[in-house]
């Protein structure tokens, strides 16, 4: 999976899946698209919706939406807002975000990768 990090950390949250701001007139999926492409690059299609809160660290709406690469290469595209990328194993998630994620998320995790 692909995790970014932040110039700015959000309160604990520094590591987290591509995200932005859902546009007016924009769907949650329409969003995770054009925000992964502003962000690193990437050309994506949307494969399901995981599902949605209120992040408890930044206390904003969250959508969370599963999107399959298409083409391009991951590079921080957008350098205002990220410094880093990477690819990570399941066990380089749990390094990366100690406080875990999104329990519809964490199992689509587990069920699409193996340890």
């Amino acid at each position: 999976m692909l995790l970014l990090r932040r110039r700015v950390a959000e309160g604990s949250l520094l590591w987290q899946f591509p995200a932005g701001k859902v546009e007016q007139g924009e769907s949650p999926a329409a969003a995770a698209v054009r925000e992964t492409l502003e962000e690193v690059g990437l050309h994506v299609r949307y494969v399901s919706t995981l599902g949605e809160r209120e992040h408890p660290a930044t206390g904003r709406l969250m959508h969370y939406v599963e999107c399959a690469v298409v083409s391009g290469n991951a590079t921080i595209a957008s350098p205002e807002e990220l410094d880093a990328i990477a690819w990570c194993s399941r066990g380089e998630l749990a390094v990366r975000v100690p406080e875990g994620v999104f329990d519809p998320v964490q199992r689509r995790l587990d069920s699409a990768l193996r340890p």
